[in-house]
């Protein structure tokens, strides 16, 4: 059995017959309100039970988000691992000069002075995108 996200997940595309696509591309606006509808209910549900719990349906709620999200990928055709490897590169510029967190009052980690934001166009062209320009070809 596989063992990723991605693999798992589209394992489940293929054997239910639905949408997977092998680069990143737009989706017709009908499926695409489809996938947002998905992922509003799994959020939804996750959020319900953030707080009280109990901790195995937090688990659950969560993994089916994560699910969910990894699916709405492959339908777009979006290699959803280079992009969250993207996201943590920049999320791990935060740090402040002193390479320590810069945190708000309630904990929340903040952008640092050294913070450099992702370059998600860029992972996705190199995934095979067409579409937007990157930011100094506008």
């Amino acid at each position: 059995m596989h063992s990723s996200p991605a693999a798992l997940v589209h394992e489940f595309h293929r054997a239910f017959g639905l949408d997977a696509r092998s680069a990143p591309t737009e989706i017709p606006r009908t499926l695409a309100a489809h996938r947002r509808d998905l992922l509003e209910e799994e959020a939804a549900e996750a959020a319900e039970v953030a707080v009280d719990g109990p901790l195995d349906s937090l688990a659950q709620e969560l993994a089916d988000v994560v699910y969910v999200a990894y699916g709405t990928a492959l339908v777009h055709g979006i290699d959803l691992d280079s992009v969250l490897a993207e996201v943590h590169r920049a999320n791990m510029s935060k740090l402040g000069p002193d390479g320590t967190p810069v945190r708000r009052a309630d904990g929340k980690v903040l952008k640092g002075p050294h913070y450099e934001a992702p370059d998600v166009a860029a992972v996705l062209r190199k995934q095979g995108w067409t579409g937007g320009a990157a930011p100094d070809e506008k």
